[in-house]
């Protein structure tokens, strides 16, 4: 690990002055810490902001405020946030480990690097980790790489499973710099890697996430997250998938679809929520709407199997949740 220098923010305008000088949030520190230990992160200060007022979970009109430095386990366990919006306790309860959980906040974990082993070893070339370096994954061990939204200079996955969740929701996020604050669709937060993949979201210097809000319509209480991996605990996804229905006599009035594990950033699936619109639910309807998950996939050498396996999760988890009661 390199020598760095370590601030705790007194209050919110210190923070911002010192992320606006270059310094590095920190919060739970899961991710960040380990990646300074591997020196692919060498940051020269730190500025701890878990003194700010950002961890409380507030019920408003229509929408649940979650603070950026609430813990995931204490978001996966809130009793509104379990009975209104399931779909946010199942994803973040099949991530990580509950050591991590009860560490890990909200804003890091929407802001986590990739978990591609190239970008993790600094012997190997990696563009977003070293831009114009090259991607060994293309070439190389790319089994848990994505499929969808890659480039010919990265293909790394997204590895947060909350953003899937939340991003099927439509969820929103406030950030807060010197000049203000700003609201803007979760959607919009993160960017594809095309030529510049080191630039992984669209966050100005200094700019901090100070909540998230969840709208939370009756829909949102048909909702559910299924997650695929090699291993039952503590393994990132190798395909997930976020769904939410509206459904009033027995029809489908409407449908917001999200997956992970197969792209560069979460993925919302468009044409599969048009061709669910209007139609009563059936395992043939979810059959063929699950067809159009992989469209534009582009496997590697050692993962066309999410091609099929996207499909499936989709189709399953369709059908699970317009089996809700």
């Amino acid at each position: 690990m390199f020598p760095f220098r370590y601030i705790k923010a007194v209050d919110e305008q210190s923070a911002l002055r010192a992320g606006a000088a270059g310094a590095r949030y920190i919060a739970g520190g899961t991710m960040l810490v380990d990646l300074m230990r591997e020196t692919v992160e060498r940051p020269d200060v730190l500025v701890d902001i878990n003194a700010l007022p950002y961890d409380s979970i507030d019920l408003q009109p229509g929408m649940i405020r979650v603070g950026s430095l609430v813990r995931m386990s204490d978001l996966a366990a809130h009793p509104i946030v379990r009975q209104r919006v399931p779909v946010i306790s199942e994803a973040l309860e099949l991530s990580a480990s509950a050591q991590l959980r009860n560490m890990a906040s909200i804003g890091g974990n929407l802001l986590q690097r990739p978990r591609c082993l190239y970008f993790r070893d600094m012997s190997s070339a990696c563009n977003r980790r070293a831009p114009d370096a090259g991607c060994a994954a293309i070439e190389g061990r790319n089994r848990m790489h994505a499929i969808l939204g890659t480039s010919q200079h990265c293909c790394a996955t997204h590895p947060s499973d909350l953003a899937v969740a939340l991003l099927a929701l439509d969820a929103v996020v406030v950030t807060r710099d010197r000049s203000g604050e700003r609201r803007f669709a979760l959607a919009d937060l993160f960017r594809q890697p095309g030529r510049s993949p080191h630039r992984e979201h669209n966050l100005g210097p200094g700019e901090l996430i100070v909540a998230v809000e969840v709208p939370i319509g009756s829909e949102a209480r048909r909702s559910g997250y299924l997650k695929v991996r090699d291993r039952e605990s503590y393994q990132f996804a190798l395909a997930s998938a976020a769904v939410v229905l509206d459904m009033a006599d027995d029809v489908i009035r409407g449908a917001r679809v999200a997956v992970g594990g197969v792209a560069t950033v979460p993925w919302r699936l468009p044409a599969i929520e048009v061709a669910l619109r209007g139609q009563p639910p059936s395992a043939g309807l979810f059959r063929r709407v699950a067809a159009l998950a992989a469209a534009g996939a582009k496997p590697l050498s050692e993962n066309g199997f999410k091609v099929d396996l996207l499909k499936r999760i989709v189709e399953r988890q369709l059908a699970a949740v317009a089996a809700m009661p």
